[in-house]
């Protein structure tokens, strides 16, 4: 197959030319396609993402193969036209920069390469032939075409791969003023582009599966990694929950063993307290030191009780804010000093800032349980705040949206405070009993806090904030969760043993 057309008057002698005079022949062959086609696709990945692109041995092999076939053309005729080794050398650079450009400008690079490359094809094939609609280099058109379908989609691809198109026809202008066209020749040059467009569409068709292979692969790992990581949590909990069975066992026997001797301790000091009245002022005092501090055991036993006993938790639909706004008051009126005993001097003002999103729908919880868990967690809060050197202890800030965490629609509660925070090597353990950050107490409340909100089958976590202070985050569940049937006997089991175990 070959364009031929008449010459009717003397043209340009200045060009070489291996067809005869009168006609300039180009042969399609199988062969050039192939060559030129495999060129354009081996030197770049089909993947725009930098860390696929790295240079590895086989990138350095495809170049080699690049290098080699840039000299098979530079060795080919015309020989001695020292402009095509001047544009040869010039589309081997761009070749060599084409990761460098693209990672330098992310979203012109693609398009600074792709007319480059067109501009090097069109300068090419002027220079390798009487006539450039004739130079048999005319396939160096398949590298910006190749190149614009393994970056670009399908609507980008079909218009560079029209303008490489015009601008391999833009030589027809110059041709037909000094040749004629002859009938014969249109088809040949209307295969040609066609050509070129095939090669685009399965060349871009091949990249777009090849990407999205990619993407696929590449959620499957991060999936993978998700559930590797959900899995070595869960194994922290399962080995957790087994230590708070034990614990909770433990407890809940020497708490009752502990309740008993200290009620006949007590009982014992309030009546030699009432045999001695005013006869021995030292001993009554001494008396009343005994009583003091077994109430203060006894509380540290119901604590243990607390914490030991099988949770049972009975959730009905409840408004969470009004919830939060009585524990808010509780606790702002308790560090106030407007307790009802007048025992407890008042702390310095905390500021509380509410952010509750609107329209929020009622939340299935246990009241009783859940205001025992809020006091415990705000009364922390304000605790941790006063020891601050300023006008108020600090600023408590609480926020309520709806969230959907892990596929379930839920709300989720965060309780933000501007204290100290939580030491980096306690958090993972913060939610351990007898962990504890305060000089004193024994480090059961975030435990039992930790049961109250598994018992709503919900999370929570601590996290400290990039100003400082902690921030607690509570997430509750709109609908109960159905457990398989296995859990749900482990889950028994566990509150049989007296412990339940905290899901994050």
């Amino acid at each position: 197959m070959c364009i031929r057309v008449s010459r009717p008057a003397a043209g340009r002698g200045a060009r070489s030319s291996t067809t005869p005079r009168g006609e300039a022949a180009v042969q399609l062959t199988r062969e050039g396609f192939l060559g030129l086609d495999g060129s354009c696709v081996v030197p770049t990945a089909p993947i725009l993402d930098a860390e696929s692109r790295r240079f590895n041995r086989q990138d350095a092999a495809w170049l080699a193969i690049w290098l080699v076939f840039l000299a098979g053309l530079a060795a080919l005729p015309p020989r001695l036209e020292w402009h095509k080794q001047v544009i040869l050398l010039a589309i081997g650079i761009v070749q060599l920069l084409e990761t460098k450009i693209i990672s330098r400008f992310p979203k012109r690079g693609v398009s600074y390469v792709i007319l480059l490359k067109i501009l090097l094809a069109t300068v090419l094939i002027d220079h390798t032939g009487e006539v450039g609609i004739n130079s048999s280099y005319y396939p160096i058109y398949y590298l910006p075409v190749v190149t614009a379908a393994l970056y670009c989609g399908p609507w980008l691809t079909l218009f560079w791969t029209l303008l490489a198109s015009a601008a391999y026809c833009s030589y027809l202008y110059p041709a037909m003023e000094e040749y004629e066209l002859t009938p014969e020749a249109l088809p040949y040059l209307a295969l040609r582009i066609m050509f070129f467009f095939l090669a685009a569409m399965v060349v871009n068709r091949f990249a777009q599966q090849s990407q999205q292979q990619t993407r696929l692969y590449r959620e499957l790992a991060e999936r993978l990694a998700e559930t590797n990581r959900r899995l070595e949590q869960a194994q922290a909990e399962a080995r957790r929950s087994e230590r708070l069975a034990a614990l909770g066992q433990l407890s809940a026997g020497l708490a009752h063993e502990i309740r008993n001797p200290l009620g006949v301790i007590k009982g014992s000091a309030e009546m030699l307290t009432q045999k001695l009245q005013a006869s021995d002022a030292l001993a009554r005092e001494l008396a009343g030191y005994i009583s003091t501090e077994v109430n203060r055991l006894s509380d540290l036993v119901t604590e243990f009780l607390d914490f030991a006993r099988p949770l049972h938790a009975e959730p009905h639909p409840a408004d969470l804010i009004a919830l939060l706004d009585r524990v808010l008051q509780i606790v702002a009126d308790r560090f106030a000093g407007k307790q009802s005993s007048g025992t407890q001097e008042p702390g310095k003002p905390v500021r509380v800032e509410r952010h509750y999103a609107s329209g929020l729908p009622l939340v299935p919880l246990d009241e009783s349980l859940c205001e025992q868990a809020f006091l415990n967690l705000v009364q922390n809060a304000y605790e941790a705040m006063q020891d601050q050197n300023a006008d108020h202890a600090g600023t408590f800030r609480v926020d309520v949206r709806p969230v959907i965490l892990n596929d379930r629609e839920g709300v989720e509660l965060r309780l933000a405070d501007t204290g100290p925070g939580v030491p980096e090597e306690l958090r993972e353990e913060i939610f351990n009993p007898f962990v504890t950050t305060k000089k004193t107490g024994v480090g059961l409340g975030l435990s039992i806090v930790s049961k109250i909100v598994d018992g709503h089958h919900g999370s929570i976590r601590v996290e400290n904030a990039a100003g400082g202070g902690a921030v607690f985050t509570l997430f509750f569940p709109l609908e109960e969760a159905v457990e398989p049937h296995e859990t749900a006997e482990l889950r028994s089991a566990w509150t049989v043993e007296g412990a339940r175990p905290h899901t994050s």
